[in-house]
């Protein structure tokens, strides 16, 4: 499964909680009430997570993962991690804990 696939599935298990598709940063996001928390960009999902919460935490210490940087130009936001497709079984859980952050529908 390629990354772009694997973006399907979790806009489709996160559908029922009001998440949409959407865009941000030129790439495709998930996004609740207009609100982007977590978007597909160069083969990786970046998600909204709080710095210094648990779950961004527990997402910087995977393989391959980082704080993101959308322009290239070493400016990473310090809210988002990166996590590249290697890890893509950990996207969905990583969703929803952005979804979370962002108190989103139940």
């Amino acid at each position: 499964m390629d990354a772009e696939a694997r973006f399907d599935e979790i806009v489709e298990d996160l559908a029922p909680r009001g998440v949409l598709p959407g865009a941000l940063f030129g790439a495709r996001s998930l996004t609740v009430e207009g609100t982007a928390f977590a978007c597909l960009k160069g083969g990786q999902l970046a998600v909204k997570l709080g710095h210094g919460t648990v779950a961004h935490t527990d997402a910087l210490a995977l393989d391959g993962a980082s704080l993101f940087d959308p322009s290239g130009k070493g400016r990473p936001f310090k809210d988002w991690v990166a996590v590249p497709m290697d890890e893509s079984g950990t996207w969905g859980r990583l969703a929803e804990a952005g979804l979370d952050a962002l108190g989103g529908a139940a």
